[in-house]
Order: C-alpha cells, then sequence, then structure tokens
C-alpha cells in the first residue's frame, strides 16, 4: 500500500528551523509554538491511522456483506428451483419428492441466517464507517492547527498560536469521542 505524503510535513520542519532561530532572539513563545505543533503532528499521525484502519474495517465489513447477500441469493434460487420442479411434477400429475420439501424448510431457514450475518456485517461496517469519519475530521483539523501554528511564526503575532491550540482542542475532543467510543 502507498504512503500517503503528509501536507504539514514541510511546515513542521520550517516551524522548529523558526524555533532555534527564536532562541538566539528571545521570542520564546515560538519555541512554544514548536513544541505545541510537534506534539499536535504526533496527535495527527496516530489519528491518522486509526483513520485508516477503521476505512478499511469498513471496507473489508461492507465485502463480507455482500458475501453472504451473494450466498442469500444462491439459497433463494435453489430454493425456487425445488419449488419449480414440485410444481411441474404435480403438473403432470406426480408426486412431489419429499426431501425436496425438507430442503425447501431448511434452505428457508438458512436463508434467515444469512441475512441475519449480512445486516450484522453491513451494522458493523457502518460503525467502521461512522469511525472513520469522526476520526478523518480530527486529522484536518490537527493539520489546520499545524498549518495555522506555522502562519503564528511566519507573520510572529500570537493570537495565531492561539487559535491553532483552539484548532487542536476540537480536533482533541473528535479523537477522545471516537476514543471513548461514542
Amino acid at each position: 500500500m502507498e504512503e500517503l505524503e503528509d501536507p504539514t510535513e514541510s511546515l513542521h520542519e520550517h516551524i522548529h528551523e523558526e524555533a532555534h532561530h527564536a532562541e538566539a532572539t528571545g521570542n520564546k513563545w515560538i519555541v512554544y509554538v514548536a513544541l505545541t505543533t510537534a506534539v499536535i503532528a504526533v496527535l495527527s499521525a496516530i489519528t491518522s491511522l486509526l483513520a485508516a484502519y477503521h476505512a478499511d474495517e469498513s471496507m473489508l465489513s461492507q465485502i463480507k456483506a455482500s458475501d453472504q447477500w451473494a450466498y442469500y441469493q444462491a439459497k433463494g434460487i435453489k430454493t425456487e428451483i425445488l419449488v419449480s420442479d414440485g410444481k411441474l411434477l404435480k403438473a403432470i400429475g406426480k408426486a412431489a419428492v419429499p426431501s425436496d420439501e425438507e430442503k425447501i424448510s431448511e434452505n428457508k431457514a438458512e436463508q434467515q441466517e444469512i441475512m441475519n450475518k449480512a445486516k450484522e456485517y453491513e451494522a458493523e461496517s457502518h460503525r467502521h464507517a461512522e469511525s472513520h469519519n469522526t476520526l478523518a475530521r480530527s486529522v484536518t483539523l490537527f493539520q489546520i492547527a499545524i498549518a495555522i501554528g506555522a502562519i503564528s511564526i511566519l507573520i510572529k503575532k500570537r493570537i495565531y498560536w492561539l487559535i491553532s491550540l483552539a484548532f487542536a482542542g476540537v480536533a482533541a475532543f473528535f479523537f477522545i469521542l471516537q476514543l471513548i467510543g461514542r
């Protein structure tokens, strides 16, 4: 699988360069921006991995559900063939095969089980998709926080660092929300 490039990586490097320069010039708040940005970048990477995991699991569960629905349809076709055979036998005046009647009942019971399993997989897929969406929101907000942190250093305004921290706080909220299972 191809690794995705982090669009905030170059910003992160620029922040660290500015932090080293800030220590020499006495702008200590820039060092704090660099430190918080590093923490935000780590949280973003962890959140991104979890989002990818849930996207993959959602897809796998949906594939399993599709497989179950195909199996359900196959059972239905087999049942209809047996029913049709019975109708043809009756139409020509012959008795239906007793084992066919039993097989029809078995197939219908199995179809119910297969349908229930397919619905379970679909529900699992939806849960993973919701988790992915929540975590994807979090990753996006973490990346915005990193970008705004870089802007605060470039234009040398602390207010943008505080805005960056606010974005990171909202991102952390979504991340924690997912971790506690909501």
